[in-house]
């Protein structure tokens, strides 16, 4: 067995000058001594160990081979091994060894720390990637004439809200050490970085609070006043959401799963909202819901008795790319969310005991949950409706993804499985109460995450795994997990106090942050612009030109204007007789 120990130039006995060891090798012989072998074969000597010394300063050469020429000592390495006498100092050896050994632990943690940090970033750059998703589904989900409009709306939802909670919402959500119920520290980032809170948290944690905003965009879509949006953008990402996921993610928080060791977890086990179906899609959902409601719905939306009119969105096109970015982002909003992959949960060396193989399993239940709810809305409402309606498809996809981000850590597959069916048929129930109660969501915003949010935090509370459950929340021994696995109740009572404290904080602020502006004019936009449409009435021209616009007003000269130009055909084209 053989390393590399140093690189250095030492004394050699008796007068001999120095010698330089660009290779010298350290080797156990048979009764334990060890070898140190002058690579120029200038000095040979033989220091007598212990078994256990030699083979310890084998394993600490090999361990430090990358930086041994940083660490080796000429001094202590004189004193240690005495080639003179040939006597070793097997005290001071092992004291040497000992602080080789703290140095490389030093540089393991930093190791370690750096590759999860990569890891949290790279899943922030994946939860941001999603707010393109949100875009490019809003945009084909809304009539052409409010493209640009809704799209804004998304470009701000990431600009303020990186603003708002830089100043306030990181502090308020995650500043400690504070009280149960509002952060106290962190506010503009003071202090940070700091043990337990780098850049890379703060970024991922503003990608979250982002998609809680977006979220209520697609509510409150198509009718709604420029200004409007940045109000409640700013007020959701700076002080609403940042509150509640301090109630249930900060360590510090009431009802968090992750509290600080000694306080006390409620009803024994604390909320496991694991990546956020309660934190962010209910929030969001709910907001969401207050400015439909304030609003009222769209022009048209609805017939003199009160039925149903579909306004189907533009572009199927930009309706599945969005669903596609949207579930590669989720790759990053439920996996991502364990923060850390370097974690071992057993022994060391194992390949499927540690963090990264619950960071696989996390994508793979959240794949399943998702699938199974398409699958389950596209049989569905082909029987309700006679079609295989492909929006109604994507919807039911990002339903069963909303569902399974409480739990997706702790639940097996196969119950992954489950919860997307149900997700599904909670999404079509929630779209038949909305047309039954007038309620207009151009995206199905409400119903898809605050009632398939709603369903996810329930569902974890019957269906999360012992096993998962000590790994992703350790130090609780005897922690409750899932009813359904033998748990009991308490994780499940949790449970049902979140889903009503969030509801009642969610719209005891921005059911009246709503209401406000409705009442100062500031909410709904005017029946003319309505029917007009944003993008003409209140950003200066359509995101598509329908006409050829040679001599456009106010062009004298009679040039073309600049962007893309789609012409309407005036031949009328008969389709072909079709014979049976």
């Amino acid at each position: 067995m053989h390393a590399a120990l140093c690189a250095t130039r030492t004394p050699l006995p008796n007068g001999m000058g120095t010698a330089k060891f660009d290779l010298a090798l350290l080797s156990c012989g048979p009764e334990g001594s060890l070898y140190f072998a002058r690579s120029n074969g200038v000095c040979n000597c033989t220091v007598a160990l212990s078994h256990q010394s030699c083979i310890a300063l084998i394993f600490a050469s090999l361990f430090f081979a990358p930086t041994a020429r940083q660490m080796c000592s000429t001094p202590v390495l004189a004193v240690l091994l005495n080639a003179s006498s040939g006597i070793g100092n097997a005290t001071g050896a092992a004291e040497y060894i000992c602080s080789q050994l703290g140095t490389a632990a030093l540089v393991s943690a930093d190791i370690t720390t750096s590759v999860d940090t990569v890891y949290l970033l790279f899943s922030a750059y994946l939860v941001f990637a999603m707010q393109l998703g949100f875009a490019m589904l809003c945009a084909g989900s809304v009539r052409a004439k409010n493209t640009m409009n809704i799209m804004l709306t998304n470009v701000l939802d990431a600009a303020a809200g990186a603003l708002f909670y830089y100043l306030f919402g990181f502090g308020l959500a995650f500043g400690s050490p504070s009280n149960g119920y509002i952060g106290r520290h962190f506010f503009a980032l003071e202090s940070i970085p700091s043990p337990g809170f780098d850049y890379s948290y703060f970024l991922f944690q503003w990608a979250f609070a982002i998609a809680a905003a977006g979220i209520t965009s697609g509510s409150i879509a198509e009718r709604t006043q420029f200004v409007a949006y940045l109000i409640y953008s700013s007020v959701l990402t700076g002080f609403v959401y940042p509150i509640v996921s301090h109630w249930f993610w900060s360590a510090d928080g009431w009802a968090s799963a992750n509290r600080n060791p000694g306080d006390s977890l409620l009803f024994g086990s604390g909320v496991i909202d694991f990546a956020g179906s309660g934190v962010v899609h209910m929030v969001g959902g709910i907001a969401g819901l207050w400015g439909a409601v304030m609003e009222g719905p769209r022009i048209g939306r609805f017939d003199n008795k009160g039925r149903p009119i579909a306004l189907r969105g533009h572009s199927a096109t930009l309706v599945v790319l969005g669903t596609f970015m949207l579930w590669f982002g989720w790759y990053g909003f439920n996996p991502g969310s364990f923060i850390t992959i370097v974690k071992s949960y057993g022994h060391i060396g194992s390949p499927i005991n540690g963090q990264w193989s619950a960071v696989g399993r996390a994508a793979v239940t959240t794949t399943l949950s998702g699938c199974t709810a398409a699958l389950t809305t596209l049989f569905g409402k082909r029987f309700l409706t006679g079609h295989w309606n492909m929006f109604d498809v994507c919807n039911g996809l990002l339903g069963g993804f909303a569902a399974i981000t409480a739990g997706c850590a702790v639940v097996d597959p196969w119950a992954a499985v489950i919860c997307g069916f149900v997700a599904a048929w909670m999404l079509i129930g929630c779209n038949l109460l909305a047309e039954r109660f007038h309620y207009d969501d151009p995206l199905e915003a409400a119903q898809l995450h605050g009632g398939c949010g709603a369903w996810g935090v329930l569902f974890t509370a019957l269906f999360a795994k012992e096993k998962f459950v000590n790994e992703a929340y350790p130090g609780r021994p005897g922690r409750p997990y899932g009813l359904f696995m033998g748990g009991g109740g308490r994780l499940l009572a949790a449970h049902v106090v979140q889903i009503v404290v969030i509801a009642g904080w969610v719209s005891a602020t921005m059911g009246p942050l709503f209401y406000g502006l409705l009442k100062m004019g500031l909410l709904r936009i005017s029946a003319e612009e309505e029917i007009t449409g944003l993008d003409v009435t209140w950003h200066g021209g359509s995101a598509y030109l329908f006409h050829d616009e040679q001599h456009s007003v106010g062009n004298e000269a009679g040039t073309s204007e600049g962007g893309f130009l789609m012409k309407a055909s005036t031949v009328i084209v008969s389709p072909p007789d079709r014979k049976c």
